[in-house]
Formats: C-alpha cells, sequence, structure tokens
C-alpha cells in the first residue's frame, strides 16, 4: 500500500464514510489521543494530585505512629527518667538557699575567709537580679592576704552546703606590703523563682 497525499484533499466532513482508509485511521487516531488526553485532564490528574496528597499524609502519619509508639514501648523508661529527673531537680533546689537563709551566707563567707587567713575589706549584697526562674543574688567581696590563702579561701567556698559562684576576680599587690595581695570577686547565690513569689 502506497502512501498518497492527494486521496486527502478535498476530503469533507460531511461525507466521512467516503473518505480513503487512511484518513479514517488517521481520524480515529487524533480522536482517541484528545479523548485519552481530555479524560486524563478531566478525570485522572485530578486523582492523582489526590493521590500525591494522600500519599505524603500517609508518609506523615507512618512517621507520627512510629514516634509515638517509640514512646509508648518506653514508657515505663521515660517515667523512671521523669522521676529521676524530678528528683535531681529537687536535690538541686535545696542547695539554693531559701529566703530565711540568705543573711547566713555573709556569716559563713566571712568564717570561711577568716579561718583562710584573710581580712575582709567589703562584704555587701548588691541588688537582686531576676531571671527567667531564679533570682540572682550577687555580693561583692574584698579580701586582703596572702595568695595561698585566696585558694583556701576559694576552695572553702566551692565546698559550702549552697550553691556560690565565684565571678570577676581582680588580684592586685598591696601597696604597703608586697607580700600581701588585694582581691575583689563577686559571689553569686541563686533563689527559686517560684519560692521568692511565695
Amino acid at each position: 500500500m502506497k502512501f498518497d497525499a492527494s486521496q486527502f484533499d478535498n476530503l469533507e466532513l460531511d461525507n466521512i464514510g467516503q473518505w480513503p482508509a487512511a484518513a479514517k485511521l488517521l481520524l480515529a487516531v487524533f480522536l482517541a489521543v484528545m479523548v485519552g488526553f481530555l479524560g486524563y485532564m478531566g478525570l485522572i490528574s485530578d486523582q492523582m494530585k489526590e493521590l500525591d496528597r494522600v500519599s505524603y499524609e500517609e508518609k506523615t502519619l507512618k512517621e507520627s505512629y512510629r514516634a509515638k509508639y517509640h514512646v509508648a514501648a518506653n514508657l515505663d523508661l521515660f517515667r523512671a527518667q521523669m522521676v529521676e529527673a524530678e528528683d535531681t531537680f529537687a536535690n538541686q533546689l535545696r542547695s539554693l538557699p531559701n529566703s530565711h537563709e540568705i543573711p547566713g551566707l555573709l556569716d559563713d563567707i566571712t568564717f570561711v575567709g577568716t579561718t583562710s587567713g584573710l581580712d575582709f575589706v567589703k562584704l555587701e549584697w548588691q541588688p537582686e537580679i531576676s531571671k527567667e526562674i531564679y533570682i540572682e543574688l550577687p555580693i561583692d567581696i574584698e579580701v586582703i592576704g596572702p595568695y595561698h590563702s585566696f585558694g583556701q579561701f576559694v576552695s572553702k567556698i566551692a565546698g559550702l552546703p549552697r550553691i556560690v559562684t565565684l565571678h570577676d576576680f581582680k588580684i592586685s599587690i598591696s601597696q604597703s606590703d608586697s607580700e600581701i595581695l588585694n582581691l575583689k570577686l563577686q559571689a553569686k547565690t541563686y533563689r527559686y523563682q517560684e519560692e521568692a513569689a511565695k
């Protein structure tokens, strides 16, 4: 069968039945492609988008399920860890001075300094600094004495039963005696914010 382009001349839509076989075949293929394309656009493309959305949702739900399953499978372990964390937190809170213990803290620092061989020049409270969950209570300290006594002082401060941190160390030589040093520092203790609201 030879292809003859002249068979496509003078084709009329009114008389499709009389068209040559090649023209009918070409029209049928064109109509099939158009019906397939329009069917895809009208019916399938929306469903494909819906399928993509549902597949993504399924993946998200599976990940959420895995995470929740992991928590549920280890629930007893998590509860035990929570109890342990609460105990640790309660122990840390007990290391913070209560309102009635704060004045005694100055006595403790004075005792620690004098037993370390230091003389106090200055020991005074500074204004409280309120943080999110605690209140910072700074104390300015200035002492004089030999260098090794400073080490004993700092060591004994660290051994106090209450939390006290030391900051901003400045050591200078005394003008009257080169063996005597001057130490300025700031000690900070902390109080739990909830207790402060009581």
